[in-house]
């Protein structure tokens, strides 16, 4: 059954996967809080450092995909747990496909804070080059 927070969820879900920049941004609270680690900095605190890792996100992403299998709503109806088949193309054709699970807070019309979880650490190449690109941003004060 779906309730505010999977109507909000789903739209940030679908502007990602529109490559609409600007609505998903706009999805979040102005003191969202954002973990993922995917991304150089894991662990994003509001608009400004969201948007920058939505400019990475967008820069190395031919496509974005996320089809929810479950969703399970919060006791306080302002929170929600996304269980996501993840399906993404990056820009250099590879696909990748995983799950993962999203944990959702919202004030009720805007995400504040979102904690993605995959089965796995990164490794192989990808580990290596999100490494590379962890240390590129510290080193230049991102």
């Amino acid at each position: 059954m779906a309730d505010a927070v999977h109507a909000i969820g789903k739209a940030m879900f679908d502007a990602l996967m529109r490559g609409d920049k600007e609505a998903t941004i706009a999805a979040f609270a102005d003191d969202a809080e954002i973990f993922d680690p995917h991304y150089p900095r894991p662990h994003m605190r509001g608009k400004a450092e969201i948007r920058a890792g939505l400019d990475w996100g967008f820069g190395s992403m031919k496509s974005f995909g996320f089809d929810i299998k479950h969703y399970f709503p919060g006791k306080d109806g302002l929170s929600g747990v996304f269980e996501v088949d993840t399906h993404h193309v990056l820009k250099i054709g590879k696909k990748l496909d995983f799950p993962q699970i999203f944990v959702m807070e919202t004030d009720g019309s805007k995400v504040t804070a979102l904690r993605a979880y995959e089965p796995y650490g990164p490794n192989g190449m990808g580990g290596v080059f999100l490494g590379i690109e962890r240390l590129k941003w510290k080193m230049s004060g991102k």
